[in-house]
């Protein structure tokens, strides 16, 4: 039998005791009348016995056995020991069912902080605050109930319920105890309100070691590092000397700061006091090092300690795991083997992500099988197992494991939601979140926070408001993972109002709830706001990290923008943020977003390390701003450098290609190096085999696809219309119809371009019906792409009266009808568009322009066009392309102006196309202008890239002027370069 399927059955011992008390229980119901408490068993065996049980059947029994005999009502040992026996089954609720039947009339003091401790001990701190709301209000408290009240406050992150009993301690006169302050200062420093906490600390008469190591660790937990070096200080001159918990803290802070020096300085205190030796320090600073990313350190450590126990290995593993580093974390466990030390639930917890990230599901299977014989199977161990096998994508043993189970605990639902989750099973991670509920298993906040995030990726606002409304039901408005989550979900659903509610609503914000709600201003282009709102957290007192930066950055895509966005480069170079490879990405994309090249590159060549990361975001820069020829180089420098490229750069690889050969290199490296084609290179693939015509090779990357979603649909369709095979794109959206998937809008523009190759009126009329039959029509880009493919059939009337009917017109919509005019010989109605568009406010582009120039040459408007070229730079600050100095050249060669559009050629900032010089040289040939022909046919085969039209257009010149020595040397060269006439047709239709 697979040991995935296996769960490890009870130790010998407890079942023992099981067998002993099914044997009480007999005897005890089989007598009709009750059972005497002097047959039960001695207070201590009975606790044992509870202790060992696991089963919720034999707990039940002898909880009937016990209120039988009413030893419930006058035992509190039994009582305790059997509301201890429900927490470590994982039964909070039938705990406090049993504290409250047992106490039905007034419960002690003494009986509450029983109850209390059992349920702070198990973990259980939420039901703790029921219980103790229940209880206060019958019996007070004291310096033993309030410490784990206020811990579980502070677990909860219910700091207004924190508040209350702090009140409450004060009216009890309770405020002056130690253990109490400890709490309360912190609950405070857990809370983020250090200053409170510091407040509390100040006011404490007499304080011990453990409230200074309090202290100490809140200011750590707040990366307060100054304040805890400090803290410390004042420590040892107010008489105490630091210990191992002292330290323990201490070193938390150097490594949350990243503070090298201190860390040794704190390693070198511990050498000199002799903290050392202490078990919990060692794996401290190993994992500090780990944290200073000098994992040599922190192993040479690890190999130094005389006597390793298991939280030594189990530091060393999450080291090695932290530094993704999954092979040796495993070899340092079979070290641990090899020791004969055996594993622990950390020790499992922290080896099973090994299997899922490197080693397989065979090697996890193993380790399933190591649980099962070494007794861990813990709920935590099998939620772990269920964890692992989704990761490795084993989705239905992960589902069996947990079905297996016949008592789940919130972890272990928590765990499957996850696994779903990871499988993008979004519908099915939110449905076992209302099974969880309906099998009478509370989620807890983790739960809650897991469904968020499903109902975030399947855009789901209704069932998102459903979990709001449980959240608040049950009293998790106050937990800021929560909150935070419902931030980020409404934000990312579009609903960025109801983000801001909800902040505006949180009584305590933390930098995650600033981050959160910064980067959802900044997702969105509302780069001001969101900088507004970094403000006003810097007024509030927090202070920024990274992912503050990143957030903030990351919202700037416009030039406008580019001046914040370099005072925010600024700012975190001044902060020290700047060597963080996250946010140097993210400053290399906003550079590149705005159209800074240069800065780009500057930034990243001034990188210490650059990641795979870091090359893909420069390859995007180059693709987004037009300097393709710089990827390929790039792409080689990163492989010369040992970083792994992965799909992104493929994608970034595959548009650039210069010619088929290489283009079919990328492909080969993507097939040799990756573990099966991801759908979006794919289609990249497709694409790039399409731009060399290679319809076969598309169509068999197209057929490699087993579940073909509209993305892939579409992008077929698009390779058949780039490669001008209009009816083979109609035939496959024929097919795509057949097998029910739904068309989009990408969809219909494909078959809107490949209607107007074909030309054919009738045809694009039944595209426009079916365009409105499926609700397409409203969006701009198919109302432009309907009034292009109508002009081009013929009907340039009902592609104006398209024009006409558009309320909404943008920049393309205007060159729409501008090209329209344009194809149609109609200059005049051309002119008097654009007249339109300057008059409504739409500011024409380059494109425009390209659009207008073409109709002013196609209807030989000189005077106009010369004018139009004029305001192209002056009025609207446009640099002239190559296809504005195409029509240009055009229009000029055809009205006979051949110095004017020569001189045009000459003054060109960049070089002539061969188009626009053979264009020139036809109209010189047709102008009998032989000496400017003469001059433009020298350039065109001087050009590397010349070809036989070239050379017989300029042939045809020298002999119709005579020149027929030049017309024998010019054909000899063309011979000798291997060059041939094309071969005339004629097309009859």
């Amino acid at each position: 039998m697979n040991p995935r399927y296996k769960i490890l059955p009870k130790s010998f011992k407890a079942q023992n005791f099981l067998s002993k008390s099914n044997q009480t229980l007999t005897r005890s119901f089989s007598s009709s009348s009750t059972p005497p408490l002097s047959s039960l068993p001695h207070p201590n065996e009975l606790a044992e016995l509870l202790h060992a049980t696991r089963s919720s059947k034999c707990l039940s029994r002898l909880h009937a056995l016990l209120a039988v005999t009413g030893a419930i009502f006058r035992d509190t040992s039994a009582v305790t020991a059997l509301v201890e026996a429900y927490l470590s089954s994982g039964s909070p609720g039938s705990a406090a069912s049993v504290f409250a039947g047992a106490h039905r009339r007034r419960p002690t003091v003494y009986a509450l902080n029983l109850a209390v401790r059992c349920f702070s001990v198990h973990g259980f701190h939420r039901e703790l605050l029921d219980l103790y709301r229940s209880a206060c209000a019958f019996c007070g408290s004291d310096n033993f109930t309030f410490p784990p009240v206020i811990k579980a406050c502070a677990a909860v992150g219910c700091l207004r319920l924190g508040r209350e009993v702090h009140g409450r301690v004060l009216l009890a006169g309770h405020g002056g105890n130690v253990g109490v302050q400890t709490a309360l200062l912190d609950m405070y420093a857990k809370a983020g309100w250090i200053s409170v906490s510091r407040t509390v600390f100040d006011c404490m008469a007499q304080r011990d070691l453990v409230s200074w190591n309090a202290m100490i660790a809140g200011y750590s937990l707040n990366g307060c590092f100054r304040e805890a070096i400090e803290a410390m200080q004042e420590m040892q001159r107010d008489g105490m000397r630091a210990n191992a918990s002292t330290l323990v803290a201490l070193v938390g802070v150097c490594s949350a700061a990243g503070d090298s020096d201190a860390g040794h300085t704190l390693h070198a205190l511990a050498l000199k006091c002799g903290a050392l030796g202490d078990e919990s320090l060692a794996p401290a600073f190993i994992s500090m090092y780990a944290a200073f990313d000098d994992i040599i350190s922190s192993r040479l450590l690890f190999d130094l300690q005389p006597g390793k126990d298991l939280v030594s290995y189990n530091s060393m593993i999450s080291a090695y795991m932290q530094h993704d580093k999954w092979k040796e974390s495993f070899e340092v466990f079979r070290l641990m083997r090899r020791a004969g030390l055996g594993p622990n639930l950390v020790t499992v917890v922290s080896v099973l992500p090994t299997c899922s990230d490197f080693y397989g599901v065979k090697l996890g299977d193993s380790v399933h099988g190591m649980v099962i014989k070494s007794g861990l199977a813990e709920q935590v161990v099998v939620s772990a197992l269920v964890s692992m096998y989704s990761k490795l994508g084993e989705l239905d043993s992960a589902v069996h494991l947990f079905c297996s189970c016949t008592e789940k605990s919130s972890l272990l639902w928590n765990s499957v939601i996850s696994g779903y989750l990871v499988n993008s099973k979004w519908d099915m991670a939110v449905d076992t979140f209302c099974k969880m509920q309906t099998e009478g298993v509370a989620p807890d906040a983790t739960t809650v926070v897991k469904v968020i995030s499903g109902c975030k990726h399947i855009k789901d606002l209704r069932m998102a408001k459903s979990i709001h409304a449980y959240a608040v039901r049950n009293r998790f408005g106050l937990n800021q993972s929560v909150m935070n989550a419902l931030l980020a979900m409404y934000a990312d659903c579009g609903e960025l109002s109801n983000s801001c509610k909800l902040f505006q609503k949180m009584e305590v914000r933390n930098l995650i709830s600033w981050n959160t709600i910064i980067s959802g201003y900044a997702g969105i282009g509302e780069t001001e706001a969101s900088v507004r709102l970094f403000c006003q957290m810097c007024q509030a007192g927090l202070q920024f990290d990274v992912v503050t930066l990143i957030g903030l950055i990351s919202g700037i895509s416009v030039a406008e923008d580019a001046t914040i966005g370099e005072s925010l480069h600024s700012l975190a170079v001044k902060s020290g943020c700047v060597t963080d490879v996250s946010l140097a990405n993210t400053l290399i994309t906003m550079y590149s977003n705005c159209g800074s090249v240069e800065a780009c590159q500057r930034l990243f060549d001034s990188l210490s390390y650059r990641s795979t990361v870091s090359y893909n975001v420069l390859m995007t820069g180059y693709r987004k701003n037009n300097l393709s020829e710089e990827i390929v180089p790039l792409f080689y420098q990163m492989l010369k450098n040992e970083q792994e490229p992965n799909h992104i750069t493929l994608l970034n690889l595959f548009p650039v290609c210069q010619s088929q050969s290489q283009g079919k290199s990328v492909h080969c490296y993507a097939i040799r190096n990756f573990f099966g084609l991801d759908t979006s290179i794919i289609t990249s693939a497709i694409c790039m085999y399409s731009r060399f015509n290679n319809v076969d090779y598309s169509c068999k990357l197209f057929d490699s696809v087993g579940e073909k979603n509209i993305i892939v649909w579409n992008c077929i369709l698009s390779a058949f219309v780039q490669c001008r095979l209009a009816d083979n794109a109609f035939d496959f959206f024929r097919q795509m119809c057949f097998l029910n998937v739904k068309p989009d809008t990408v969809t219909m523009l494909a078959l809107l371009s490949a209607c107007s190759q074909i030309g054919n009126t009738d045809l694009a009329e039944c595209v426009t019906a079916l365009i409105l039959q499926n609700g397409f029509g409203g969006a701009l880009s198919v109302a432009n792409a309907l009034i292009d493919m109508h002009s081009r059939c013929g009907n340039i009337l009902f592609a104006r009266e398209l024009f006409d009917r558009s309320v909404a017109k943008d920049s393309v919509t205007w060159s729409a009808m501008i090209n329209a005019y344009s194809l149609h010989g109609d200059g005049k109605s051309a002119l008097e568009i654009l007249s339109m568009m300057i008059g409504s406010g739409v500011e024409p582009d380059d494109i425009t322009f390209v659009s207008i120039l073409s109709a002013c040459s196609h209807s030989g408007l000189v005077e106009q066009a010369r004018a139009l070229f004029k305001s192209l730079q002056i009025d609207y600050g446009i640099t002239p392309r190559m296809e504005h100095y195409a029509c240009m050249v055009d229009l000029l060669g055809r009205t006979g102006h051949l110095d004017e559009a020569h001189d045009i050629v000459r003054s060109m900032p960049f070089r002539p196309s061969e188009s626009l010089l053979e264009s020139l040289l036809g109209a010189c040939r047709f102008h009998g202008n032989s000496k400017i022909g003469e001059a433009v046919g020298k350039l065109l085969i001087d050009s590397c890239h010349s070809n036989s039209r070239s050379y017989v257009m300029l042939s045809n010149i020298y002999a119709s002027v005579g020149k027929w020595n030049d017309y024998e040397w010019l054909r000899l060269d063309m011979e000798a370069k291997g060059l041939r006439k094309d071969v005339g047709i004629s097309s009859i239709e």
